[in-house]
């Protein structure tokens, strides 16, 4: 089986309003203190031999705010297994090709850019600090860097949203050489600035419903293919990493508020940054990865659940009423169901969590 690697860089620039991931904003760099916390804790999963994960992803905050030389003593160290999946998100004001050139010489052959918006209005109602001229430049000088798997970020259902927007943000990515495209709908959390302090101008439900819809037919037009309920990509460019955790597969994530499952079982770092540089942050165990984890994961999935996996891995089945059900979904438009595999449609993904509701 598979092992993933997360390791998780809390620093960035400025907090954009959307968000309330655990970061610490006001930041130019990663603390060399920071790196060697990871190197410790690596050391501590993996005490006798390096831990050679099949996926490496460097998460955030704004992991581009490493140095290439601190990406490499963590690459390095975790010794991943050859051909293994190394990717960096990266904001486009953060980097520049001698930098971008620096993290592939270090190892990192993935690529991610937070790009949202190919328009600066909504860049700025947004908090992101780029604009879409620094958009295109990182995309060119990663493509000159020698990054041939590239990924993009296409937030949908923005404060006063139209179909057009998306057009001249997929242009931008695409454009960009983009081989991997993550389309997600905007969600307001009630910790985030947006939480607090709502736009005007949000798409009613509705609507935002047919924004998803419009960019998974655009973006399947443009050769990108769903895989699963917010990723698309070219043949062969799909997500490996991500896809161990929607495959129930075992990852470690390192850092503070970073979250794992080994061996069926969860754990998470508290978010507490001076604690993990300390060493005081013990991870906390929390519960097990089972059954219910398995079906909701596996139908974010274009290919769906198998039902056979499902009884083979945990023993459950549909009952007589689950299967009716299920029929319905096939009727309506929602799912697709050959009597062995289970896989929601664009139209079923949306609204997903009710399907889940009659399925655990």
């Amino acid at each position: 089986m598979s092992l993933g690697l997360y390791l998780h860089i809390p620093y960035c620039f400025s907090k954009c309003r959307y968000c309330d991931f655990y970061s610490h904003p006001g930041e130019r760099g990663v603390p060399e203190a920071y790196v060697n916390a990871l190197l410790r804790e690596l050391s501590r999963f993996a005490p006798e031999a390096p831990l050679q994960p099949d996926t490496l992803y460097f998460g955030g905050g704004t992991p581009s705010l490493l140095r290439p030389e601190q990406a490499k003593r963590l690459i390095d160290a975790a010794r991943p297994m050859p051909g293994a999946e190394i990717t960096l998100e990266a904001n486009p004001e953060t980097v520049t090709e001698e930098s971008l050139a620096g993290f592939r010489e270090a190892g990192v052959n993935r690529i991610s850019f937070g790009v949202q918006s190919a328009r600066d209005t909504q860049l700025r109602t947004l908090g992101r600090p780029h604009t879409a001229k620094q958009a295109r430049a990182a995309f060119a000088a990663a493509r000159r860097a020698g990054f041939t798997n590239i990924s993009g970020d296409i937030m949908l259902a923005l404060p006063h949203y139209t179909e057009a927007e998306f057009d001249e943000t997929l242009e931008l990515i695409e454009g960009g050489g983009a081989t991997h495209i993550s389309a997600y709908l905007l969600k307001i959390e009630p910790d985030s600035a947006f939480g607090k302090h709502p736009p005007e101008g949000l798409p009613t439900g509705d609507e935002a419903a047919d924004f998803y819809l419009y960019a998974v037919e655009q973006l399947e037009h443009h050769g990108y293919k769903q895989y699963e309920i917010s990723n698309f990509a070219k043949p062969g460019y799909e997500g490996r990493h991500n896809l161990i955790y929607w495959d129930c597969g075992d990852y470690l994530g390192l850092g503070p508020a970073a979250h794992s499952c080994m061996g069926g079982r969860r754990f998470y770092y508290p978010p507490d940054t001076a604690a993990f540089l300390n060493d005081t942050a013990a991870p906390v165990m929390d519960g097990s990865c089972g059954a219910e984890d398995y079906l909701i994961l596996q139908l974010r999935l274009r290919k769906g659940l198998s039902l056979d996996a499902y009884k083979k891995l945990y023993g459950k089945e549909f009952s007589a009423a689950q299967l009716a059900f299920v029929q319905n979904c096939v009727r309506a438009g929602y799912a697709s169901f050959d009597g062995r595999t289970l896989a929601l449609t664009p139209a079923g993904l949306i609204v997903q969590n009710s399907i889940l509701a009659q399925l655990l």
